[in-house]
């Protein structure tokens, strides 16, 4: 008893299921930090896998259609509720949601499935996702973020298109470079927002005259050239136009990140961080166009650049502030905040310059994803337990 009323113990579960940030930020990088070694290993010749679809499709499916768009789920899911003035998805609908995203990845690992039924398991998660996040959009009259409801609408549309393929024993390509343009366009909207507004706040509190630039038509322009080459990339992947799209896109933000002042951040990692995260998307455009172009890196490596390298760091900058700042905890990037961080760059810089490099390719490979799937693992060493417990300002 204090003060005449009662406190009641919250159960875990409760707890786990209160905010979307929490199943599915824990659930990504336990994910993560398992898919890859597997990879790894069926990559070494290791083992006999038993896996739903070839072992190359399951890689590329699973860490486009599994593991981001539960990293995805938790970003939208905390963030909505700020975006339209509306509760939170928790109880009883997160946790139906998340179970459809574990069945998705057990269905993916099963060749003891019917392929169809399998297929249909694995697309409800993303289905019944933008399902949830259309309805709160429109509860909450925030039509100022229906483009991100409209990309992962098209994200959806591309899981199912991928198995459509799939079960006609057709290329998935299309599905595949759908999604990766999809990721390009919500790494450049998103990570144009989250970027400069944390920056300023981080500047402002630091007693730093600088801000960044106001979003304006230069912001604007770089966005729509991302949009250019992602939907040249789709339906032109092999065209020269679509390599010298990129290449403008890919200057025109590196513009737009200089514009926001990053170098000042340098003293909190949890800023500097979503820098550098979009510092690899910027490369990854560069390294996206000059490959279509035939010129330095393989494509394969480029495109590495965008999943490894933008996606792997700004995932992590945006699950760790997040973390810290919806469980009550101070918005400080400790020595193993740091260490995860340094681990996904190193990890992304292996898998990108390392097969040029003349080394090993299994040992190139090997050492990348050791330490890619190592800072998802990290993570949830480090975050796992505020994810499960109580927020301090509870």
């Amino acid at each position: 008893m204090g003060n005449g009323v009662e406190r009641r113990a919250v159960s875990p579960m409760t707890t786990f299921f209160s905010y979307g940030f929490r199943p599915f930020f824990l659930g990504a990088s336990l994910f993560a930090g398992v898919a890859i070694p597997v990879w790894i290993l069926i990559l070494a010749g290791t083992g006999n896998p038993v896996l739903l679809s070839a072992a190359r499709d399951w890689h590329v499916h699973e860490m486009l259609f599994g593991f981001l768009p539960a990293v995805i789920a938790g970003f939208l899911l905390t963030a909505v509720p700020n975006w339209t003035d509306r509760p939170p998805i928790q109880g009883r609908e997160l946790m139906i949601l998340f179970i459809l995203w574990l069945a998705g990845r057990a269905a993916m690992a099963s060749s003891l499935l019917v392929p169809l039924f399998a297929a249909v398991v694995d697309a409800a998660f993303l289905v019944v996702l933008v399902g949830l996040l259309w309805r709160e959009l429109a509860a909450g009259h925030s039509w100022n973020h229906a483009p991100v409801g409209v990309a992962i609408s098209l994200y959806a549309a591309a899981n199912v298109t991928f198995h459509v393929l799939a079960l006609k024993g057709a290329e998935t390509d299309l599905a595949l470079r759908l999604a990766l343009a999809l990721d390009l366009f919500l790494l450049t909207f998103i990570g144009g927002r989250l970027t400069p507004n944390f920056t300023r706040e981080f500047l402002a509190g630091h007693g730093k005259k600088e801000r960044p630039a106001p979003f304006s038509r230069f912001d604007a322009l770089s966005i729509a050239l991302v949009l250019m080459g992602a939907l040249a990339w789709t339906v032109l992947p092999a065209a020269p136009a679509t390599g010298w799209i990129f290449l403008a896109a890919g200057a025109v933000n590196l513009g737009r990140l200089v514009r926001w002042y990053g170098w000042l951040t340098w003293r909190e990692p949890l800023v500097l961080s979503l820098h550098l995260g979009y510092g690899w998307l910027t490369l990854s455009m560069l390294a996206l166009g000059c490959a279509l172009l035939e010129i330095g890196l393989a494509k394969e490596d480029a495109v590495h650049a965008l999943t490894t390298g933008a996606v792997g760091a700004m995932t992590l900058a945006v699950m760790t502030r997040a973390s810290l700042g919806h469980t009550g905890r101070p918005k400080q990037a400790g020595a193993a905040t740091v260490c995860i961080y340094v681990s996904v760059f190193l990890g992304a810089m292996l898998r990108v310059f390392g097969p040029s490099t003349g080394l090993p390719t299994n040992l190139v490979l090997g050492s990348a994803g050791v330490a890619w799937s190592g800072a998802y693992l990290l993570f949830a060493l480090v975050y796992g337990p505020y994810l499960v417990r109580p927020s301090l300002d509870e």
